[in-house]
């Protein structure tokens, strides 16, 4: 088994898994622009990079 890195692509199930959201929010907030940038591949399936989706939810953390 490989380590996982930050340039990892993650699956929008994997993604939709950890923030334990449904499918059809995370698609909503996609078309809304406010999601995790992501890659469409040619075959219409969309990946994540790792380092953007930590960075994403990092942006999403309150102020202390």
């Amino acid at each position: 088994m490989s380590a996982r890195t930050v340039d990892d692509k993650m699956t929008v199930k994997e993604v939709i898994a950890d923030l334990k959201v449904a499918p059809s929010t995370f698609y909503r907030w996609r078309q809304l622009g406010k999601g995790p940038r992501s890659i469409k591949l040619p075959n219409g399936d969309v990946r994540i990079r790792r380092s953007e989706y930590e960075r994403w939810l990092t942006e999403r953390e309150d102020a202390a």
